[in-house]
């Protein structure tokens, strides 16, 4: 499954493996675990936070858990009978707009977002989304209408903007490179550990009395802005945008620091740091890419940007945001009605989600990023089809064994779309971006993102209402389409350090250039050498 038409680029050996330390890793490096630590700080917070972004999928370490809160918050509360009776019951055109504002407040934040990024630092960007996602969730907690409920949302989905723009490209300009893949792919997994807390406190939550039932899990949604707005500031800073900024002794220091426990001389260091210089000189002086014109100037830019524009539609056309935001409506047309069963089949789902998206960021390196999606995509389509078939034989027929065979299917569908595009989406985009580009390509990744989910959330409680089972056969002929783009035109890139996966679509010149860059004393058997001394 991993041969195609793109795979050619895949790169054999990892170039900068000869200069590892094979004593230095992440469970035995006080240094390693201390980055490390920050990385999955990014991560978990923006899963919980994304809780309220974006619903569905954009979860990012921290800043990625706090969006996974969201969308399974709002699954939630619409089993809520406390929630429907405060908002008078919304349902299909009103039910869509809750659930989209916050997209939309995503859209205002994204002109914003890729300046503040380059200027001012990714650190600072996150600060600053958070502490709008802070006073937007205190605005949420206390509503008291329909209207101060959907205008905080909005003001969540334009403070997750920033974060959202800063936070994966900080994670994965700041990794250790054995670990950089892994790590920026457990970025978007830990949505779900955000899904988790927010699926189980609207299911503890729901036999209380009163507005608390709703306003406990909205008031749980500002621990990871808290968090972020309390401690990113704390957090080293990108050594790509010091770079970009003149800032080079910082920039090794911070490398040196982190990557070989001070030592600005470690093959390593010297490495990454001639490779940044030479990579960003080369987009600068070379590949002018500069400004959002150049993202579609070359050919090289045009094959990224095709790959990511739809990249951004797939992760919510591929059936997933119908389960994701309007599981309660489906569960209903087959039988399950109960708010306790439903709250618990989602709590038990977002624990089932957590488990595969983490395995497949754990095994990115090892089976490649080509073989996961197009397995994803082969396997989604396969579930889906077996959903609509199921689905079908309960409405048609009302056989009730077909009713909670869905369910199973929607449980191995989720597995299968959470190998791939739950912890890829977000590392592969930022990967194949060189720097100067990766916050605006990045910026038009979430856009598009945001488009596709207002789309979907507007659309999806109308179709589903109208044409009931049917609608899965819309979702089971779009899958089978992902499938053979993804086989013509991804490109594997695992085992190149940053800088040399982005350049792959520049062509083998471009490659050189930035991996001549980076040469420093071949010293293979370097630290080999050091264990036989000693």
């Amino acid at each position: 499954m991993g041969a195609g038409p793109a795979a050619a680029g895949a790169a054999q050996d990892t170039s900068f493996a000869h200069l590892l330390n094979p004593n230095r890793k992440w469970f035995n490096n006080k240094r390693i675990i201390i980055l490390n630590a920050w990385i999955v700080l990014l991560c978990i917070l923006f899963g919980l936070f994304v809780i309220a972004i974006s619903n569905t999928w954009f979860g990012r370490l921290i800043t990625s858990s706090t969006n996974g809160y969201d969308g399974s918050m709002m699954n939630g509360l619409q089993s809520l009978q406390q929630w429907q009776n405060d908002f008078n019951h919304p349902s299909k055109g009103r039910l869509g707009l809750l659930n989209a504002i916050q997209n939309i407040g995503a859209l205002a934040g994204y002109p914003f977002a890729p300046y503040l990024s380059d200027g001012v630092g990714r650190r600072k960007t996150v600060f600053f989304g958070a502490t709008i996602m802070l006073v937007a969730t205190a605005l949420q907690t206390a509503s008291q209408s329909v209207g101060m409920f959907i205008g905080a949302r909005f003001l969540i989905g334009f403070g997750l903007t920033f974060a959202a723009n800063a936070a994966p490209m900080l994670v994965t300009e700041l990794a250790y490179p054995e670990y950089r893949s892994p790590l920026t792919s457990l970025y978007n997994s830990l949505w779900y550990s955000g899904a988790i807390i927010a699926a189980w406190a609207t299911y503890g939550t729901f036999r209380i009395n009163n507005t608390w039932a709703w306003r406990l899990p909205s008031l749980l949604q500002g621990i990871p802005a808290a968090l972020q707005f309390s401690l990113v500031l704390f957090c080293p800073e990108s050594p790509r945008w010091l770079v970009s900024r003149g800032r080079d002794a910082e920039a090794l220091r911070t490398l040196a620091y982190y990557h070989a426990d001070g030592d600005e001389q470690d093959p390593l260091v010297q490495y990454e740091f001639q490779e940044i210089k030479a990579a960003i000189e080369f987009d600068r002086s070379v590949a002018a890419n500069v400004g959002w014109k150049s993202l579609i100037a070359t050919r090289g830019n045009l094959k990224r940007m095709r790959i990511i524009v739809a990249l951004a539609f797939f992760s919510q056309w591929s059936g997933n945001g119908l389960i994701s935001y309007y599981l309660n409506q489906v569960f209903t047309q087959i039988g399950i009605t109960g708010s306790s069963t439903q709250l618990l089949i989602n709590g038990l789902l977002q624990v089932w989600n957590l488990f595969w998206a983490v395995l497949a960021a754990f095994m990115v390196n090892r089976l490649g990023r080509r073989f996961l999606f197009l397995a994803s995509a082969a396997l989604m389509t396969l579930f889906y089809t077996a959903q609509a078939i199921c689905f079908a034989e309960y409405s048609e027929h009302g056989v009730a064994a077909s009713g909670h065979a869905v369910v199973a299917f929607v449980f191995l569908f989720f597995a299968a779309y959470d190998i791939a595009f739950t912890p890829l989406i977000v590392s592969y985009t930022v990967e194949i971006l060189p720097f100067p580009l990766r916050a605006k390509g990045f910026n038009v990744f979430n856009f598009v993102i945001s488009v596709a989910l207002i789309f979907n959330q507007y659309v999806n409680p109308i179709a589903l209402a109208a044409l009931g089972w049917r609608y899965y056969l819309v979702y089971v002929c779009w899958l089978a389409v992902e499938f053979v783009f993804l086989w013509v035109f991804l490109v594997e890139t695992k085992n190149r350090t940053l800088e040399e996966t982005a350049a792959i679509f520049d062509g083998e010149d471009a490659l050189e250039k930035i991996a001549h860059g980076g040469t420093v004393q071949e010293t293979p058997d370097v630290y080999e050498k050091a264990d036989e001394k000693a």
